[in-house]
């Protein structure tokens, strides 16, 4: 009995020290787990959470947003440079180009927004630098480089007439591109031309890089026109965009539109329907007729040189057969080189009499374009481009629509036909 009570009694003990050793065990991972815990707790800098935490207080809620995206090439001269900002206000934007050279701008009164203060370059890189605050005055920055497109991935319309101008009731808008327009729609529905007559306009393409617009009767007297370009980022041709965008206007004059007769060698000119003047004229000679057909006055000089070789009239020596450096008072009608214009050389006799030029329309005129008293001077002085001429009965073939601002010589219906809307 005392043997067995002995036996219990040692392995009672066995059972505490193995019960007290996987305790201590289970109690010293217990208590490094909750030590880890403990500093966690206590020692916030070291814990990550903490650190966040820390980072997302001194962070700016000031967002600044940049236009175009920092890498940009082709982008827009009009409308980048860009720079807004929300959950804030700038405080500071800078722009270069990658020499150095500073561009102005200006931080909107609101302080929301910045714009460069002109139009930018194509094929420059610019870099800008933006500053902005939030409402507890905390920091933000942002920083963007960016490539204008080049000159040769973008393309811009010549036109006339010129903005601010008045002109007469023949002067269509016409836009001459500098590359070839491949997707004319595009480009066509980027440009409005709109007018206070209330006439419908429509817009013709002569060729890949030529658009003329017009009404179908004449602009009416003392209307407003008014040509819209939007053609910035629009692609006229694979790869080749658009940088234009502006807004142009004019005034349309006096109707005034004048009747040369070469067979009666008279010049009948009206204003709003009723004859003003009747001046004697002499026209193409019949071996070297003028055009037939409605012209309008597209360029005026009071004195001008005229050389026969620039329009094909040469002698056996290739020379011009003429080469006048002095015709006062000349008015383009065509760009092949039809005129109405002074002539000071020929005798009085021919004007009303005869036939004699190479096909422009002469006027009795002075040497020197200082007499206002002679009817080329009188006619120039009283004319502006835009003015119509109406030549009739010469004999000749009528003058292309694209040969010069002449596109009256078309049908409305055949003008329509050739828009690409």
């Amino acid at each position: 009995m005392e043997k067995r009570v002995i036996t219990v009694s040692k392995r009672r003990k066995g059972l505490a020290v193995a019960s007290a050793l996987l305790g201590g065990v289970l109690a010293l991972s217990a208590c490094t787990g909750g030590d880890d815990n403990v500093s966690g707790s206590d020692g916030g800098d070291s814990s990550q959470s903490k650190v966040d935490e820390a980072a997302a207080k001194k962070t700016s809620a000031a967002q600044i947003k940049i236009t175009p995206e920092d890498g940009s090439d082709n982008a827009s001269i009009n409308n980048s440079a860009a720079v807004t900002v929300s959950k804030g206000t700038l405080t500071d934007v800078s722009m270069t180009t990658s020499d150095g050279t500073e561009v102005s701008g200006e931080i909107s009164a609101d302080k929301k927004s910045w714009k460069p203060s002109t139009q930018l370059e194509r094929s420059t890189n610019y870099k800008l630098a933006a500053e902005a605050k939030d409402s507890d005055g905390r920091v933000a920055h942002e920083n963007a480089s960016f490539t204008t497109v080049s000159p040769a991935n973008s393309f811009i319309g010549n036109f006339t007439p010129d903005d601010g101008t008045t002109v007469g009731v023949g002067m269509p808008v016409s836009i001459n591109f500098d590359k070839a327009i491949t997707n004319k729609a595009a480009v066509q529905k980027g440009i409005k031309v709109s007018t206070t007559g209330g006439q419908e306009v429509a817009c013709h393409w002569f060729n890949a890089n030529r658009m003329d617009c017009r009404p179908e009767e004449y602009w009416k007297e003392g209307s407003t026109v008014t040509l819209k370009l939007a053609l910035d980022g629009v692609e006229g041709a694979e790869g080749v965009f658009g940088v234009q965008q502006k807004t142009v206007t004019f005034k349309i004059g006096r109707n005034q539109v004048s009747y040369v007769d070469a067979k009666t060698k008279q010049m009948k000119i009206t204003q709003d329907g009723k004859t003003v003047r009747t001046i004697p004229i002499s026209a193409g000679s019949p071996e070297n007729k003028t055009y037939e057909g409605i012209m309008v006055m597209s360029e005026k000089f009071k004195e001008t040189r005229m050389n026969g070789a620039t329009v094909g009239f040469t002698d056996d020596d290739g020379k011009g057969e003429y080469d006048i450096k002095d015709v006062p008072h000349a008015i383009r009608l065509s760009s092949s080189g039809t005129f109405i214009h002074g002539n000071y050389w020929g005798a009085k006799s021919i004007f009303g009499g005869v036939n004699t030029s190479h096909g422009c329309v002469g006027l009795q005129d002075a040497k020197g374009a200082d007499d206002p008293k002679t009817p080329g001077a009188w006619f120039y002085n009283n004319s502006i481009l835009g003015d119509v001429v109406v030549v009739q009965n010469t004999g000749d073939k009528t003058v292309a629509p694209d040969n010069g601002l002449n596109g009256w010589n078309m049908s409305w219906a055949d003008w329509k036909a050739g828009s690409a809307a």
